[in-house]
């Protein structure tokens, strides 16, 4: 690689993941420090670090606290799931998106959120509900709960004309992501804005995410009928 071209950490994760393919770095091999393949590269020692990160997560390399980086010996496959910016999503399927703001306010945290937090007392955070539709008809119903400490530029923003979902995918990236999937069944709030059946079976994601140790947001979308997960491994 060359050091005058300024490489993004997914090309770093690309070089390093090719070398070990390549069986330059074997199973059980350590890697060399962050720094030393930032030097070589000609990168950020950060960048190295989010390349490493995710090389990590997907369970191709161990790295230990002041231990270094390691080729696994026995390679994890993990399934991958990249939190989705439901506008991309919809019009993939090749349907028109659209978008309605519902509640947008600042409120005290109800008590399951302070559990997916972590936090022993409750605080003050925003809370956005909106719909997603697809083709003018409902699509995902969010609720969402938004640490405004922790994203204070999201007050600025017009939630309005782009949902909380978008703004943060582009623009506040997280070191650490809790997912849950369940099914419910329809209340009659959640029929009424879904236009589903009272009492049929909808698929929920909730996705709560950090930056190291301060909480982003959390989320709990309820998908309309016949929705579809796909995920990679």
């Amino acid at each position: 690689m060359s050091a005058e071209v300024r490489h993004s950490w997914v090309d770093i994760r690309n070089w390093v993941h090719a070398r070990i393919l390549d069986r330059t770095y074997r199973p059980g091999d350590k890697l060399p420090r962050d720094e030393d393949i930032a030097k070589e590269l000609g990168c950020a020692r950060s960048t190295v670090q989010r390349a490493m990160r995710d090389l990590s997560d997907a369970g191709i390399v161990e790295r230990k606290r002041k231990g270094g980086t390691q080729v696994r010996a026995h390679p994890v496959t993990r399934a991958t799931l990249d939190i989705p910016v439901t506008r991309n999503e919809v019009e993939q399927r090749g349907s028109v998106y659209g978008y309605q703001l519902l509640t947008r306010v600042i409120d005290e945290i109800p008590l399951a959120v302070m559990s997916k937090f972590s936090l022993r007392q409750s605080k003050q955070m925003l809370h956005v509900e909106a719909l997603h539709l697809a083709d003018q008809r409902p699509y995902i119903l969010e609720d969402r709960w938004i640490c405004t400490e922790t994203v204070p530029e999201v007050l600025n923003v017009d939630l309005v004309e782009q949902s909380a979902n978008e703004w943060l995918v582009h623009n506040k990236p997280y070191s650490r992501c809790d997912l849950r999937f369940y099914a419910v069944q329809a209340d009659e709030y959640t029929a009424r804005q879904l236009d589903a059946p009272l009492g049929s079976a909808l698929f929920v994601m909730e996705r709560t995410t950090w930056i190291n140790l301060s909480p982003i947001t959390t989320v709990r979308a309820i998908t309309t009928p016949g929705y579809q997960l796909l995920t990679q491994i």
